[in-house]
């Protein structure tokens, strides 16, 4: 639990840097490279002055980096910003250091040099004590929790409460491996640690006899059985991350430092273009890889049983693919996993309910807020349990606990709890049947074992045979496919497919080669005002000057629905179309077929 005091002294640094470093992935790092600084000088300062040792980290030609020697009166301000500019960058190459260390150090270097800011930043540093690293831990936590902004390379910081949830349906136990591909900051692999802890504690009653008979012998006081020191030993090495970014790895680094691990199996690691750990299998895998693909795009490797260039895709093949033969995972993805047409998207959804698919969960658009309002599901892999069930459960989750909004104030809601408890229970009922088990026996089940909860479940999940979900041709796992929309019976009128009325119009063409140089109406986006039905044909281009995603033909009659974010509420009914016009990519647009 965070204390006031050390989350106070954590504001403290923030606010001293926040003049000078604006980027909080910055501040984090400039922290992180100082606490990691002062407990190295405070090991060293605990072997000589309470076990009469020696310094071990600051001696050599070292010792004049000492964490107390930037605090020499004699200096100046301008020596001390010098010497700790200095002793930063030098540090990886102290080999008095653990390689932990070293690689924290690797590529720092202090990023401003004002010598009246680096003078309180190190006075609020030097509060910390290595002795309160437990505390620390936390701290950190809090403070990678203030890095929100979205990386380079599609990073989003997973909320806690979202990262406890996978964690908890996945269930890793304590001699089982563990991996998140694209660790971040260790979020993932940290919390299976503290699962794996909690599960593994136990209250026992400690008798305590009394040599005086006359008074009764005292059994109420607790005793705690938990790990043992050889298993939290194996299990340091068992629980292994990945990170392209060397700042993820530094950060990652410290945060499981500070939670107890003396060596983190923490590697810079390229998982979609190096082949170098391709051979490591693991029982466990949690992530929420990146959503995005780096402009300059990914060169994988051909060893991918799905063969894409998406960063989303890659790295959800490669989860499935790294499991070991009865392992488990759980997976944040985009909305683009459970429901885009591609090529290479419908594969992908093939092989993982032909092999590992069990669960679909369906988180609501706001989970990521303020950073993004992007949809988002769980995939939960189970290659055991997916050998004996014949279903895929979905579970629909409205609300999390949380308002949508960009604060995301704490609210009285929260399907979690039901959705785990319905998850828990519907992986015991198949492990349990051996014999083939129907739709509604399970569901019935499901429903008996949860108890009050059953009217939730009837909201929240829904069971579908994997070959209702094979039999649709672009294989989709979007869970509102799948749900009975009650509100859509409550109609005079009989209801019928829209494929049935109307088509798409997916005529595109080059306007170089139909326009020649005339000029022609370019319809996008912004064209058509959000909300109203109305378009307007003001922008005309000359086809030589043309996006590449002006392709799509457009004639009166047809009807105009964006699919593009943040305009899902623009659309149109095409009346009083110039004879060349174009339309943007983007913009869903359907013909009439049957009028009634």
């Amino acid at each position: 639990m965070l204390d006031n005091i050390t989350k106070k002294n954590i504001d403290d640094c923030r606010d001293v840097l926040v003049g000078k470093v604006p980027d909080p992935k910055s501040q984090i790092e400039q922290i992180t490279l100082a606490l990691i600084y002062k407990f190295m000088d405070d090991m060293d300062k605990e072997a000589v002055e309470k076990f009469k040792g020696k310094a071990k980290f600051f001696t050599g030609n070292y010792a004049k980096y000492g964490w107390r020697k930037l605090f020499d009166p004699s200096l100046s301000g301008q020596d001390m910003l010098s010497l700790y500019s200095e002793a930063l960058e030098k540090l990886n190459t102290n080999p008095n250091i653990p390689e932990l260390f070293r690689n924290i150090f690797k590529n720092a270097y202090l990023p401003y040099r004002d010598p009246a800011t680096l003078k309180l930043f190190l006075k609020y540093i030097n509060e910390f004590e290595y002795s309160h690293s437990e505390k620390l831990g936390d701290a950190f936590e809090y403070l990678l929790s203030v890095m929100g902004s979205q990386g380079d390379a599609g990073q989003f910081r997973t909320p806690r409460h979202i990262i406890d949830f996978v964690t908890a349906c996945v269930n890793p136990q304590k001699n089982e491996t563990v991996l998140d591909p694209a660790c971040g900051t260790a979020g993932f692999l940290l919390s299976a640690y503290k699962h794996i802890l909690n599960n593994s504690i136990k209250n026992d009653e400690l008798p305590i006899t009394n040599s005086d008979k006359n008074k009764p012998a005292i059994r109420n006081s607790k005793f705690v059985i938990g790990l043992t020191p050889d298993e939290r030993r194996k299990l340091g090495q068992n629980i292994v991350g990945y990170d392209i970014s060397p700042d993820m790895v530094r950060l990652s680094l410290a945060n499981m430092y500070l939670h107890g691990f003396a060596t983190p199996q923490i590697h810079e690691y390229d998982t979609l273009s190096s082949e170098d750990r391709w051979q490591e299998t693991f029982d466990v895998i949690l992530a929420n890889p990146p959503f995005m693909t780096p402009k300059g795009g990914i060169r994988p490797h051909k060893k991918f049983g799905v063969q894409a260039n998406k960063a989303e895709v890659l790295f959800t093949d490669y989860i499935a693919e790294h499991l070991n033969s009865n392992g488990r995972a759980g997976i944040v993805v985009p909305n683009g996993i459970v429901a885009t047409s591609q090529t290479a998207y419908k594969q992908l959804r093939k092989m993982l309910v032909q092999d590992s698919l069990i669960a679909v969960i369906s988180l609501p658009a706001g989970v990521f807020q303020p950073y993004s309002g992007v949809k988002t599901s769980v995939l939960i892999l189970d290659k055991k349990l997916a050998k004996k069930s014949q279903h895929i459960l979905f579970l629909k989750i409205e609300n999390d606990g949380f308002d949508l909004g960009a604060q995301r104030r704490i609210i009285d809601k929260n399907d979690l709890p039901a959705a785990l408890e319905a998850i828990t229970n519907y992986k015991e009922i198949i492990t349990n049947y051996e014999l083939e088990i129907t739709k509604d026996e399970i569901f019935t089940a499901l429903k008996t074992v949860i108890g009050n909860s059953s009217f939730v479940i009837e909201k929240m999940a829904t069971l579908v045979e994997k070959e209702t979900v094979l039999a649709n041709k672009d294989v989709v796992l979007s869970g509102e496919r799948y749900f009975k929309n009650e509100e859509l019976k409550i109609t005079n009128y009989e209801l019928v497919k829209l494929g049935d009325v109307v088509k798409i119009n997916s005529q595109a063409i080059d306007p170089i080669k139909i326009f020649k140089n005339e000029p022609f109406a370019y319809i996008d986006i912004e064209a058509v005002e959000n909300g109203t039905g109305k378009v307007s044909f003001n922008k005309w281009i000359n086809p030589n000057e043309a996006p590449s995603r002006a392709r799509r033909v457009v004639k009166n009659g047809d009807v105009l629905v964006s699919t593009v974010r943040p305009n899902l509420r623009a659309f149109a009914y095409m009346e009083n179309v110039p004879k060349i016009a174009l339309l943007q990519q983007g913009l869903l647009y359907f013909q009439k077929m049957k009028m009634f």
